[in-house]
């Protein structure tokens, strides 16, 4: 069984976490910018069943900066389907994580297909339809190979409608020393997913929940 460990850090000045970023020798990951843009959809019963066993199906579209097409639903555009849900044991919380080491910790299964439109219309004859959407742009980062302690940590800034945040997902200890090397503390941890996030902001903001996107350039 796959597990993704991971936790999310609120970031406040983008500009001073990008210079750390660099005296640590982090490098992008993906050539150019390294900036791409996800538009993410979740499937669930019209019952809410995933979401009431703690689970998640998700499909993914990625596409680099500069050539985002939000929320196109014809052609064969490649998806990345993954499934989420809570491990065996631990106690549960922020979207059905199992918490370990003040960590958040999920089974997780995914791979790529070819056609994002003919996966919904699959899950949709399965009884699933599309319950959220939420998108972002992710810029991921890992640090040098002369960092051994860094083997397997990939730190991956979002820019989201609800503010900047950064993943970072690996070995637990990997994480902790990142975090500290960055100017975080455990305290700066979060490990809700981006529903409940979206969803807490809608509360103070007082205004009804509907998909986490970017308002439209007029």
């Amino acid at each position: 069984m796959a597990e993704e460990i991971e936790i999310k850090l609120r970031v406040v000045d983008i500009d001073a976490l990008k210079a750390t970023l660099k005296k640590m020798g982090a490098r992008l990951l993906f050539r150019g910018t390294g900036r791409i843009h996800e538009w993410n959809t979740l499937f669930d019963t019209a019952q809410q069943d995933l979401r009431k066993r703690r689970q998640l199906l998700r499909t993914r579209i990625e596409t680099p900066d500069g050539d985002v097409s939000r929320g196109k639903k014809d052609g064969a555009q490649p998806a990345l389907l993954t499934f989420k849900g809570p491990v065996g044991g631990g106690r549960l919380r922020g979207g059905g994580s199992k918490i370990g080491g003040g960590h958040k910790v999920r089974e997780e299964i995914e791979f790529q297909l070819g056609d994002a439109a003919g996966v919904a219309k699959i899950l949709e004859r399965l009884g699933m339809r599309p319950s959220f959407h939420y998108e972002k742009y992710r810029t991921t980062f890992q640090l040098p190979a002369t960092k051994l302690w860094a083997k397997g940590l990939l730190i991956e800034l979002d820019e989201t409608p609800i503010g900047i945040f950064m993943e970072l997902e690996g070995p637990p200890i990997a994480i902790d020393r990142a975090a500290k090397e960055l100017g975080f503390s455990t305290k700066d941890y979060i490990l809700k997913n981006y529903v409940s996030l979206f969803a807490e902001d809608c509360r103070r903001r007082g205004q009804k929940m509907g998909d986490m996107v970017f308002q439209k350039r007029k």
